[in-house]
């Protein structure tokens, strides 16, 4: 049994809602009300501001549920400073977790959606500082946060961040904040470490570190390690890492939490906790925190729900990238759906859906030209090469057509709903009739498609 000055690692579902920035934050609120005055107003002028509204630009998803929150939690480890030796060649600042927190118009329930970080996305054209833009591109998606911090700025970097996830899921985010490396270490030695128990030896020149499997506290640059790690433990997966950062973090709040009571080491883990925090203006302070924390705190834990983006090996569909992971379609548009509406989540039903993985190459599909543009379905069969999918062939529909079209033999919707989920705004597929290729979806390109939103 863990002694109470070192408490084991689990995953409790309440513990899963205070991963990284929220169970950070929950854990600073919390201890606010134990502390005077003028501490109040020392943590609150600790946490940085960052403005992004002027970097994300105008194009952006609708809020289709107003009350609701959208936040999107960040995990930044800068490589400058104290943080350099644990890369080299890297952009300044990086990401290496990164969540969105949905907090419904009832506060009845919430859903925090984590994006593992090797995600092959498209990330949108962003300021990168100086009057330079960089152009759109596919790469993983915590490049968004490196290259729009690229002058140093974590507005930039957020604001990259934010566009990326905006244009790849249709979620309006309302609020980010991130948390840095260095301060989340200072928290954990102000709580005089945290018991990990890992299940095998980890050895990772990466991370810096060597630990033996069994239980251990870890503070300073070891706990930094583990909560970085990635090679040399597990199958090597981001999704692994994302997990123990989870059971970490929980772990971290639980003893916080139990260290209320005495004002030296709390005082050091609230200065630490708000020194790591960046914000958008609305919420940089103890007060608006504060009432982010009660709100999830009322949430009954049956009710909270943590959920990864489906996802499988790009491998799949790309034999030379053995890097990254590509998401799950429909699955994953039909999360981002909910989530937008408004609805809850069910993780276990997910979780079960995307257990066999529709690989986005065994999605065959015909472009075919409805419209007056000459050379538009190659144009749009490139794009569906390019995220993956198979395309048998291009020509002219037999008329024209305003409307897109997707039409499917039988036993083929699942696939004409993934091929849906690659062309937002497109309607929803439809059956056809007698004489449709066996196992070829049709798409119809018409004049309303926009081909630029293809992903």
């Amino acid at each position: 049994m863990a002694s109470s000055g070192a408490r084991r690692t689990r995953l409790t579902r309440r513990g899963r809602i205070v991963a990284w920035t929220v169970g950070v934050t929950s854990a600073v609120v919390l201890g606010v009300a134990g502390v005077g005055a003028w501490v109040y107003q020392d943590l609150d002028g600790n946490i940085s501001s960052a403005d992004v509204d002027d970097k994300i630009g105008g194009d952006r998803p609708e809020n289709l549920s107003p009350g609701s929150k959208n936040i999107l939690v960040v995990g930044s480890d800068s490589r400058d400073g104290a943080n350099a030796k644990y890369g080299k060649d890297l952009t300044t600042m990086q990401s290496d977790t990164l969540m969105v927190l949905h907090v419904p118009a009832s506060r009845k329930w919430a859903t925090v959606v984590s994006f593992p970080r090797d995600s092959w996305v498209e990330i949108p054209a962003c300021d990168r500082g100086g009057g330079d833009k960089s152009s759109p591109h596919h790469a993983k998606i915590n490049e968004a946060f490196a290259l729009g911090g690229s002058s140093g700025e974590v507005s930039g970097a957020a604001a990259c961040s934010i566009k990326t996830v905006e244009a790849r899921t249709g979620l309006r985010i309302d609020h980010f904040m991130s948390v840095d490396f260095q301060g989340f270490k200072g928290m954990v030695d102000a709580l005089d470490g945290i018991e990990v128990c890992p299940e095998e030896a980890i050895h990772s020149e990466k991370a810096r570190l060597d630990m033996e499997a069994g239980c251990q506290t870890v503070a300073g640059e070891k706990a930094l390690g583990y909560v970085r790690v990635r090679y040399g433990v597990g199958n090597g997966s981001d999704i692994g890492r994302i997990g123990r950062q989870q059971e970490f973090m929980n772990a971290l709040v639980e003893k916080a939490q139990d260290r209320f009571t005495s004002p030296t080491s709390l005082y050091g883990f609230l200065k630490s906790a708000t020194k790591s925090l960046t914000t958008d203006p609305d919420l940089a302070g103890i007060k608006p925190l504060y009432s982010l924390a009660s709100e999830l705190k009322g949430i009954p834990s049956d009710r909270l729900t943590f959920v990864t983006v489906p996802n499988y090996p790009r491998e799949a569909d790309v034999p030379t990238d053995k890097a990254n992971v590509v998401w799950q379609y429909p699955h994953a548009t039909d999360l981002f759906s909910h989530l937008a509406k408004d609805k809850e989540v069910d993780g276990d039903r997910l979780k079960a859906q995307t257990k066999v993985p529709l690989y986005a190459s065994s999605v065959k599909v015909q472009v075919l030209n409805g419209t007056s543009t000459p050379g538009l379905a190659n144009t749009v069969a490139g794009k569906l090469r390019e995220a993956g999918l198979t395309v048998t062939g291009t020509g002219n529909a037999p008329e024209p057509s305003a409307t897109t079209q997707i039409t499917y033999p039988s036993g083929q919707e699942q696939q004409a709903r993934a091929l849906a989920a690659h062309a937002p705004g497109a309607p929803a597929p439809r059956e056809a009739g007698a004489g449709a290729a066996a196992g070829v979806i049709t798409l119809v390109v018409g004049d309303d498609l926009d081909v630029d939103r293809i992903r």
